[in-house]
């Protein structure tokens, strides 16, 4: 899991140098993933012992739920400690006192609260005969892949943010939603960015856009990998492939293998 972190923090370090100099939806995201990455990659190392400086959350053992009959048992997920390592870790780096430090925080406290909104509670039944007499609970973690479903929509729904300076040293104390004479506070699980996204559709080697020409796409669908909405009404070329293969291979007796020819006709579209 401690590799995982390292595997995580490098992809974002790449990526931030040639894709995230912008403050764009897209960098919003990417901090904030990261940011819940870490977290729920330290939490899963300590639930599995594998790291010596932490284990399962002692606070809940043996604590008794009187409302819903059930007492804490298992090996609940310590996600304090991984959030806290989240926030201590990855901020570390967001020194300089600007809008974008600003934003860049803002994204990973909200990967992290969206982490801890969404842990689990797995119960188990004790008794005779499958009786539920006593019941155990634990918390655990959310599957990572639903912590990206719940980002994707979050960077979807994007709040454009601006910064309001402190008077004396005109440097940012917070962001405010980008809207003429109001100075209200985005929500703190609000994904959050400062400059519009570049057009994507064209290379630029400035932001890091590799463009869409040349792009595999699905001639039928109507999400973004559609052609329609990946080609950015360029259109698509249509190329065709024969592939010819050995099928429906038998022994026979004895001592060879005799196999039918199949062919299949397809085709490839690419972005213009």
């Amino acid at each position: 899991m401690v590799h995982a972190v390292v595997r995580i923090l490098k992809w974002r370090t790449n990526w931030t140098s040639e894709n995230m100099n912008i403050g764009s939806k897209e960098a919003a995201f990417t901090y904030a993933i990261v940011a819940a990455g870490v977290a729920h990659a330290i939490t899963a190392a300590c639930t599995q012992g594998t790291l010596s400086g932490c284990g399962c959350d002692k606070e809940k053992q043996g604590f008794y739920n009187q409302e819903e009959g059930w007492k804490w048992g298992g090996c609940s997920a310590d996600i304090r400690y991984g959030l806290s390592f989240s926030k201590v870790f990855v901020d570390a780096r967001e020194i300089k006192q600007n809008a974008r430090t600003l934003m860049n925080l803002h994204n990973n406290e909200v990967g992290r609260k969206i982490l801890e909104k969404n842990m689990r509670l797995e119960c188990k039944c004790h008794g005779v005969s499958g009786s539920c007499t006593t019941k155990t609970c634990w918390t655990t973690l959310p599957k990572f892949r639903q912590l990206g479903y719940i980002l994707k929509e979050k960077y979807n729904h994007a709040v454009h943010v601006e910064p309001v300076q402190a008077s004396r040293n005109k440097r940012p104390t917070f962001l405010k939603i980008k809207k003429p004479y109001s100075y209200r506070k985005p929500m703190d699980t609000d994904l959050v960015y400062i400059e519009k996204s570049p057009n994507y559709c064209e290379a630029d080697a400035v932001t890091g856009s590799m463009g869409t020409q040349g792009r595999i796409c699905n001639k039928t669908a109507q999400q973004a990998n559609g052609c329609d909405l990946m080609c950015c009404g360029r259109g698509y070329n249509t190329h065709q492939y024969s592939r010819v293969w050995q099928c429906n291979c038998k022994f026979l007796w004895c001592c060879y293998v005799k196999c039918n020819t199949c062919s299949e006709r397809t085709e490839v579209y690419t972005c213009k």
